[in-house]
């Protein structure tokens, strides 16, 4: 049995050296394909018409930078930056060029007279030449190629290829950050002289290895020999005598002929070959010996390849059993896995490495997904960035094989995107149940839950929440003082009222003149109360529309303040009041509402004489600084303050709620409104039984001036 399997490899042995033999050979016997290939190439007609085929796509893209030193619609700076190592530089050394408007004129300055005589009119003189006519809208409407060398055929072909290289260009947006041709004509001319030198330039006589590597004889060849390498790699096992798969030579790890192959890719094994190749045909390696020497090449390619893939081809055959017993990664993770002595070692040190590095990352991860992009000194992006850069740097040292490293980075950068942004689901998910939250009016279940990224959202719905419970508080507020405005409206005036009523019906049937008289004095009284109840709430009602119209002009702020004093001089003496003065004696004009500014003083003098404990002493002073005027007014309350300072202010709300005095409750509401007005303010304020009122008006400028300085 063993001698039939040995007489059965040794067939199959034979058949595949025959086989990696015939290969090698169809290789060489391609070498007078080549020869002839690398003659041709070499031809100058044939280099020069190839020339001018590639030239296309440069002289596009010289159409805008020739126009743009023209027009300098875009900094020169930036062109160069930009666009400066272009092809296009090359090839104007070897041009005339030209950019004309429509009328012919040339628009270059460093166009020659000569030059652009030449380029409109002398077509004859160069043997290659190419005209691109621009609309005014910026689209090629022309494009033709003539020239002492270009056929009729020729010259077709090169429109039809120029035109496709210009809309490349114009479409694509190679260089379409600057200025775009419009209602010109660009036009190129090459001489026969430096047609010659431009073609040497770009495409030497000599071309090399270069042209061999990219010969369509030498490469297509050698690829279709590696893919019949690799099917009979993969079919002779089906043939029983053929199969020398189980060959102790092809039993090897799986990672040795992978490595093999990598090598031969990361090596260029195809150009060392065409090394060799062209060696022997330009004579380097000559005689019998260099032929030699490529059949072995071919044979040693070829048989590598063979090998390699035989003894993968081991996987189909043998499954999950292969990575089992054919693999040197799977033996190495077992030792380090299970294994005792270095084993062990290494794997402490290893599980020591990977937890300082997934805590590192850990604290890395929470720091991004915990990222505040209010704070400025964050320095988490920039951690995020270097580590990136890093990785990137290490990978670009591999040059070609970095892309392995590439692939396997890309897979672990997927799954920490995919696990970020789980992540940020579930902190989009808490961010969306507190507003639902809000939205549904639950303004005091408390926002909680880690946010992550969106914590600054979750410290601004507080915000919102605290904002929204204070916004419903005054609105309750408000709703209570409407309720309040009725109840104390209705009162205060169904009280005069009332006794208006009252005393007519009396005065109607009284005889006595005396109680007659004394009844009028009460109805005149009373309508006057009345009265002034109603002016206050048309005051109030068009103070809050803000329909007041203010009557500015120049107002002396102390005089009118003493005014106010000795106009109520009576209702002070009567609430046996002594008022101390504290005034600038010098005058403080200002631009004011005069009615308006001494109704706030009467109303807040008023209250005093209503409200001040008897016998006592009242403050009022005034201080100027550059932009406002302050005034103060201080004095002890009759009755305890057990008001809110907040509200006092508003709308029928009077410091005694017994209302045992007479008012309407409106003064203080319409002193602070007409302060607020002229972009002032009132403050009250207590301590104990003191009573304080703080008005600070600002200096505001003539209206004229104000008119001015703003247009």
């Amino acid at each position: 049995m063993d001698t039939k399997l040995k007489n059965s490899h040794k067939f199959g042995i034979i058949v595949v050296i025959l086989f990696l033999c015939l290969c090698a050979f169809l290789m060489m016997s391609n070498y007078s394909n080549i020869r002839n290939y690398l003659e041709n190439k070499t031809d100058e007609g044939s280099r020069q018409s190839e020339t001018v085929s590639q030239m296309g796509f440069d002289l596009a893209e010289g159409n805008y930078i020739l126009y743009n030193e023209y027009s300098e619609e875009t900094e020169l700076s930036e062109v160069i930056s930009m666009y400066g190592q272009r092809n296009f530089d090359l090839t104007r050394k070897f041009l005339e060029y030209g950019v004309f408007d429509e009328e012919g004129k040339s628009l270059l300055d460093e166009t020659t007279e000569q030059a652009a005589s030449r380029l409109q009119e002398a077509e004859n003189y160069y043997a290659f030449r190419a005209e691109y006519q621009f609309s005014g809208e910026g689209e090629i409407s022309d494009i033709q190629v003539s020239g002492t060398e270009m056929s009729a055929q020729r010259q077709y072909e090169l429109e039809t290829a120029f035109l496709t290289d210009a809309q490349s260009v114009m479409y694509e947006g190679y260089i379409s950050s600057i200025s775009e041709p419009s209602g010109v004509t660009i036009i190129y001319g090459m001489s026969a002289e430096n047609l010659a030198g431009y073609t040497e330039a770009v495409y030497p006589g000599e071309t090399g290895l270069y042209s061999l590597y990219n010969a369509g004889s030498f490469r297509d060849p050698f690829e279709i020999l590696i893919l019949i390498t690799a099917a009979a790699a993969l079919l002779f096992p089906c043939v029983k005598r053929l199969d020398i798969s189980e060959m102790k030579l092809f039993r090897v790890p799986f990672e040795i002929p992978v490595l093999a192959l990598f090598i031969m890719l990361m090596s260029d094994v195809f150009w060392i070959a065409g090394q060799v190749v062209y060696e022997t045909l330009e004579g380097g390696i000559g005689g019998g010996s260099g032929m030699f020497l490529n059949f072995l090449m071919w044979l040693g390619i070829f048989g590598v390849f063979f090998w390699a893939v035989t003894s993968l081809r081991a996987i189909i055959r043998m499954r999950g059993a292969y990575w089992r017993e054919r693999t040197l990664t799977v033996r190495l993770v077992r030792w380090l896995r299970y294994g005792e002595g270095g084993g062990k070692r290494l794997r402490e040190s290893g599980k020591t490495v990977l937890r300082k590095a997934k805590g590192f990352l850990t604290d890395q991860y929470d720091a991004l997904v915990h990222l505040d992009f209010q704070d400025r000194t964050n320095k988490t992006i920039l951690k995020i960035v270097l580590i990136n850069f890093a990785i990137l740097a290490v990978i670009s040292m591999f040059w070609f094989y970095g892309i392995f490293a590439l692939i396997i980075y890309s897979v672990a950068l997927f799954l920490f995107l995919r696990r970020f942004t789980k992540d940020l689901q579930e902190k989009y998910k808490l961010l969306l149940k507190s507003t639902n939250q809000l939205a549904e009016g639950h303004l005091d279940m408390p926002i909680e839950g880690d946010m992550g990224l969106f914590n600054p959202i979750q410290d601004e719905l507080k915000k919102i929440q605290k904002g929204f419970k204070k916004a419903v508080e005054e609105e309750v507020k408000n709703e209570r003082m409407k309720t309040e405005l009725v109840t104390n409206v209705s009162h205060d005036l169904r009280t005069p009222l009332t006794a208006i009523i009252t005393y007519t019906d009396l005065l109607k049937n009284e005889k006595d003149e005396e109680k007659r008289r004394e009844y009028i004095d009460v109805l005149e009284r009373k309508s006057l109360r009345l009265k002034v109840l109603i002016e206050d709430l048309f005051e109030i009602s068009k103070a809050a529309s803000k329909s007041v119209k203010m009557n500015y002009m120049q107002v002396d702020i102390v005089d009118l303040l003493k005014q106010v004093g000795l106009e109520n001089d009576s209702k002070i003496g009567a609430a046996n009041l002594e008022i101390r003065w504290k005034l600038p004696e010098h005058k403080i004009v200002m631009w004011l509402d005069s009615e308006k500014t001494y109704r706030i003083f009467e109303n807040l003098i008023v209250n005093i004489t209503k409200y001040a404990m008897p016998h006592t002493r009242v403050y009022i002073e005034m201080a100027e600084t550059d932009g406002e005027v302050h005034i103060s007014m201080k004095n002890v309350s009759a009755t305890e303050l057990d008001f809110n300072v907040e509200e006092i202010t508003d709308r029928f709300v009077r410091g005694d709620s017994s209302r045992n005095t007479e008012g309407s409750g409106l003064g203080l509401a319409i002193a602070k409104s007409f302060v607020e007005l002229q972009h002032g303010t009132l403050k009250i304020s207590t301590e104990a039984d003191l009573f304080k009122a703080d008005i600070v008006i600002p200096k505001a400028e003539a209206p004229e001036e104000e008119e001015k300085r703003d247009a």
